[in-house]
C-alpha cells in the first residue's frame, strides 16, 4: 500500500504555472532605470513572468539638414527619410538595451516594443490590450502640491485613463510605489470580502478595521488617478455638513447643556459620531456609550465609506470637522471658520508657491531665451563652420585637382624627358660613332698612317726572281720594269735608277701623295721599297697605249670608239689631277707610252708626279729608249716649258693634244700637227685615219682633230680649258663610242670571273685589294677580318688588313655593267 501511494505521489505533476505578462514604460530618462528594478523585485519572485519594454517614439514629421535646417519628410527623398528612420530605431535600440540587459541579469525574459504616436497614452493602451498585459508599471513624477494640484494633465493620469479595466496600473516615483489603480477583478474581489466582513463579531472588530485600513491606503492611492483636488473635498463636505445639521437639529439649540459632552477629550467618540451624522441617521439625538454601540457605528461608517463613489475619498481633516460640528451650530461655526482660515492658508501657501513657481518659470523662461539665443549663435557658427568646411571641401578638391594634373604633367614631362634623354643618347652615340669614322677617316687622308704597303726589299728580290731579263716588260727615263708576283697577285715593280732618290725626304712626302691619290684612270701605287727605290704598281695586261697603236707583237688594232673612250678617260684623270689640293699635280711627262691598259683596255696614266719626285741629276743623262719612248722629246714637251723651264697644267694639255691626233692616225708625234692640220684645210681627214680602227665618224672624227690640235698650241695661252672646254667634247665623243659599241655587240657576254668576288661569290660593287693580293668585296672583306687573320684565298696570315681600292676592276666593272644595260 505505502509503494502504491508513494506511486501515486511520483504520478502527481503540478502544473505549470501561468507567464504574467509585466509591461513596464520606459521613455529613456533617470527615472525608467528605477522603474525596472522595482518591477524585477516587485515581479520576478512571484514566479514565472515575462517582461514587455514599451517605448513610444514620436512620428517623424521633420528631418534635419546638415546645415541645422528642418524639412519636412514629405520634401526629402525616400532613401534619406527610410535612412533616417533607421538611425533612430537604432538609437532607441541602443537606449532599451541596458534595461534588457538588467532583465536579463536576473534570467527574466524581456522582449523591446517601439510604437511610433504622437499619443503616448493611447498607444501604451493599444499595446497593452494587444498583448493582454495584466500588469503595467510606469514611471511617476514626485508628489508634490502643485503636482497634486495639476495631475490630472500629467502623463500617468493620461494613461490611467486609457489603460484597460483589466490591467493593473503602478506608477513608481524613484524607486519606491507611489500609486496603483487596481484592476476590475480586483475592485470587485475587495468589495466582496468588505461585505462579508460587516457580520463579523465585535472580536473580530479590531481586525477588521486593521485590514480595512489596509485596504482604504491600497485604494486611496488609485483616487490620485480619479479624485478631485482636495479643496474640492473639503468644500464639498462643509456645503454637506451644513446641510444636514440645519435640518436635523433645529431643536438642539436648548440642550446647550449637552454641548459639553461633545467638548470631551475623547475624539474619538466624536468622530464616531460625525461619521454616523455625515451618513444621514437623523433619529439618533445622541452618540451612545456603550461599546457595542460604537462598534457597529464603526462598521457602518466603514461600509458606508466603502461604498461611496470610488472617485471622492475624504482626508482625515473632514471627518474631524464632522464630529465637531455635529453637536450645536456655533461650535460648527467656529469649526467653519477655523477651517476656512486654514484654508485661506494654505491658499496662501499655494499661492506663494504659485509665485515661486512663476518666478522660476520666468527664470526657466530667461535661461530658455539665452539658450535659444546661444543655440542661434552656434547655429550660426555652426552654418559658418560648414560654409568655411564646404570652401575647405572645394579648396581641397581644387588642390587635390591641381595636384593631379601636376602629377601627370610631371608623368608627361619625365616620359618626354626620358625619350629626349633616349634620343640625345642615341644622337650621341650617332655623333660620337661618326667622329671616330671622321678621325678615322681624317687619320687615314692626313694621319702619319702609312697608305701603302711597304715591301722589304728581299720581297722585290724575290717577286722579280732577282730581277730576270724574262720579266723584265720595258725601261723608262727614271727606272726599269718588272713584272712580278705579290701573293698571287700580279703586279708591276719600277726600280728607279738611281736608289739614292728614294732616301730624300721629297721623295718620301712624294710618296705619302700618291698613295693617297686615288682615281679610276690614274695607275694605282700598291706599295714601295723606299730604301732602295722601288714602286710597286698594279700590272696591266695589255700593256701600254703606244704598242698597241703601234700593234706591237701584231696585236689586234683598237677600235676607234675604244679610242674615243681612252680620250675621255685620260683628260678626265688629267682634270682630277689638276684640281688636287693643296697643289695641283702636273704629270710633266704625258705621253702614249705613259698611258697603259688593262685586260678590257680600259686606260690609266702611269709615272704620275715621278717627274716631281725626282731630283734632277747632273751627272745622268736623259736616254731615249724604243719601249718607253723619249723623254723631254719635243714632240710632248710644251715649247714653253722648253724654252721658259716655267711648268703648268697647260704643259700637260699640250701633250694631252698630241695623244688625240696619235689615237685617230696612229702615226709618230714627229711632225703630226701639221699632217693633221693640212689634212683638215684639204678636207682630206680620211686619208691620214688609221683605217684599220673601223669606219670613222667623219663630222665627230674632225671635231676630235680640230680639238687635238688646239690642244698643241705652241702658245700656251692659245690652249683650251681642259675642264670647260675639252671635257665636254671628249663626253660627247664617249656617247658616241658607246652606241657605236652597243650597236656592234648585239649579245652581251657574261660577266667576266675576276668581276666576282670570292667571299660573296656576286659581282663587286666596290673592289678592294688586300695584303693577300686578291680582289674582293669592301664589305664581305672586311667582315672577313673582323673576326680572321689569314687569307679566305691561301689560308695563310695576313701581314697586315690594310685594304686597296683596285679602281681598275671598278672601272670595268662599272663599264661593263653600262654596256649591258
Amino acid at each position: 500500500m505505502e509503494k502504491k501511494e508513494k506511486e501515486a505521489e511520483n504520478e502527481l505533476v503540478l502544473p505549470p504555472s501561468p507567464t504574467l505578462t509585466i509591461g513596464i514604460a520606459i521613455n529613456g530618462n533617470r527615472e525608467s532605470k528605477y522603474v525596472v528594478k522595482w518591477a524585477l523585485e516587485k515581479f520576478v519572485p512571484e514566479g514565472n513572468v515575462m517582461f514587455k519594454l514599451l517605448h513610444v517614439r514620436a512620428k517623424i514629421k521633420l528631418i534635419p539638414t546638415p546645415m541645422g535646417n528642418l524639412l519636412p519628410i514629405s520634401q526629402v527623398r525616400e532613401d534619406v527619410a527610410a535612412a533616417y528612420k533607421k538611425e533612430l530605431e537604432w538609437q532607441a535600440n541602443e537606449m532599451l538595451l541596458p534595461y534588457k540587459k538588467m532583465c536579463a541579469q536576473r534570467k527574466v525574459e524581456a522582449d523591446i516594443i517601439i510604437i511610433e504616436s504622437d499619443q503616448v497614452a493611447n498607444a501604451i493602451a493599444e499595446e497593452v490590450s494587444k498583448n493582454t498585459i495584466t500588469r503595467l508599471v510606469i514611471g511617476a513624477s514626485s508628489r508634490g502640491m502643485l503636482t497634486r494640484k495639476l495631475k490630472k494633465n500629467n502623463l500617468s493620469s493620461r494613461i490611467s485613463a486609457c489603460a484597460p479595466s483589466f490591467c493593473t496600473l503602478y506608477a513608481v516615483s524613484k524607486g519606491k510605489l507611489t500609486s496603483i489603480r487596481p484592476s476590475d477583478s480586483e475592485m470587485n474581489g475587495s468589495t466582496k470580502d468588505d461585505s462579508s466582513e460587516t457580520s463579523f463579531s465585535s472580536k473580530n472588530s479590531s481586525d477588521y478595521s486593521f485590514s480595512l485600513q489596509t485596504e482604504l491606503g491600497s485604494v486611496a492611492t488609485y483616487a490620485t488617478f480619479r479624485s478631485p483636488s482636495l479643496p474640492m473635498q473639503r468644500s464639498q463636505a462643509l456645503s454637506t455638513i451644513n446641510q444636514t445639521h440645519l435640518h436635523s437639529r433645529t431643536s438642539s439649540l436648548s440642550r446647550s447643556t449637552e454641548s459639553t459632552q461633545f467638548k470631551s477629550p475623547d475624539n474619538n467618540h466624536s468622530r464616531c459620531q460625525s461619521l454616523d451624522n455625515a451618513a444621514g441617521n437623523d433619529d439618533m439625538s445622541s452618540c451612545p456609550n456603550s461599546s457595542e454601540s460604537r462598534e457597529a457605528v464603526s462598521q457602518n461608517s466603514s461600509r458606508r465609506s466603502l461604498q461611496t463613489d470610488q472617485q471622492s475619498w475624504l482626508p482625515d481633516q473632514i471627518s474631524t470637522l464632522d464630529a465637531q460640528t455635529d453637536n450645536n451650530p456655533s461650535e460648527c461655526q467656529v469649526n467653519i471658520n477655523f477651517e476656512i482660515e486654514k484654508l485661506r492658508t494654505e491658499l496662501r501657501h499655494i499661492r506663494e508657491m504659485h509665485a515661486a513657481a512663476q518666478s522660476e518659470t520666468i527664470d526657466a523662461s530667461q535661461k530658455l531665451n539665452t539658450l535659444s539665443k546661444r543655440r542661434l549663435e552656434e547655429a550660426m557658427k555652426l552654418k559658418e563652420v560648414c560654409l568655411k568646411e564646404e570652401e575647405a571641401k572645394e579648396l581641397a578638391r581644387q588642390e587635390k585637382a591641381k595636384c593631379e594634373a601636376a602629377i601627370r604633367e610631371a608623368v608627361h614631362v619625365k616620359g618626354r624627358a626620358d625619350r629626349e634623354a633616349s634620343l640625345r643618347q642615341e644622337a650621341e652615340m650617332k655623333a660620337s660613332h661618326e667622329a671616330k669614322e671622321k678621325e678615322k677617316l681624317e687619320n687615314y687622308l692626313t694621319g702619319p698612317l702609312q697608305q701603302y704597303q711597304k715591301f722589304t726589299w728581299d720581297e722585290i728580290v724575290s717577286a722579280t726572281s732577282s730581277f730576270s731579263e724574262d720579266l723584265r716588260i720595258g725601261m723608262g727615263a727614271y727606272g726599269t720594269v718588272y713584272k712580278c708576283i705579290f701573293h698571287h697577285t700580279a703586279a708591276a715593280v719600277k726600280v728607279l735608277h738611281s736608289k739614292e732618290n728614294g732616301r730624300t725626304k721629297q721623295f718620301q712626302q712624294e710618296l705619302e701623295i700618291l698613295s693617297k691619290i686615288r682615281h679610276p684612270h690614274l695607275l694605282l701605287l700598291l706599295g714601295a721599297c723606299p730604301e732602295h727605290g722601288c714602286l710597286v704598281y698594279e700590272y696591266m695586261e695589255n700593256g701600254s697605249l703606244e704598242d698597241r697603236l703601234l700593234r706591237k707583237n701584231n696585236t689586234p688594232p683598237i677600235p676607234w670608239f675604244e679610242r674615243y673612250r681612252i680620250a675621255w678617260e685620260v683628260g678626265s684623270a688629267l682634270v682630277f689631277l689638276h684640281n688636287s689640293k693643296p697643289e695641283p699635280i702636273i704629270h710633266r711627262d704625258l705621253k702614249p707610252a705613259n698611258i697603259l691598259l688593262d685586260h678590257n683596255f680600259m686606260s690609266k696614266i702611269g709615272d704620275v708626279g715621278l717627274s716631281m719626285m725626282i731630283t734632277t741629276d747632273s751627272s745622268s743623262t736623259s736616254t731615249v729608249y724604243k719601249d718607253t719612248g723619249p723623254v723631254g722629246t719635243l714632240c710632248y714637251i710644251d715649247p714653253e716649258y722648253q724654252r721658259t723651264g716655267l711648268i703648268s697644267p697647260k704643259s700637260d694639255i699640250y701633250a694631252f693634244g698630241m695623244i688625240i691626233l696619235q689615237l685617230l692616225t696612229a702615226k709618230p708625234a714627229i711632225a703630226l700637227t701639221h699632217v693633221v692640220e693640212t689634212a683638215i684645210d684639204d678636207d682630206n681627214l680620211t686619208r691620214i685615219l688609221d683605217s684599220e680602227a673601223g669606219n670613222w665618224p667623219v663630222e665627230e672624227t674632225k671635231e676630235l682633230a680640230i680639238l687635238g690640235l688646239s690642244c698643241a698650241e705652241l702658245r700656251r695661252k692659245d690652249r683650251p680649258g681642259l675642264k670647260d672646254r675639252v671635257l665636254p667634247i671628249l663626253e660627247k665623243m664617249k656617247e658616241v663610242a658607246n652606241k657605236a659599241r652597243n650597236s656592234i655587240s648585239n649579245i652581251q657576254s657574261a660577266h667576266p670571273n675576276h668581276f666576282i668576288c670570292p667571299i660573296s661569290k656576286d659581282v663587286m660593287d666596290e673592289p678592294c685589294v688586300a695584303a693577300d693580293g686578291y680582289t674582293y668585296e669592301r664589305k664581305a672583306i672586311e667582315k672577313w677580318i673582323e673576326t680572321n687573320d689569314i687569307s679566305p684565298m691561301t689560308n695563310l696570315a695576313l701581314p697586315n688588313k690594310n685594304l686597296l681600292p683596285n679602281y681598275s676592276l671598278l672601272s670595268a666593272i662599272l663599264e661593263w655593267k653600262s654596256r649591258k644595260q
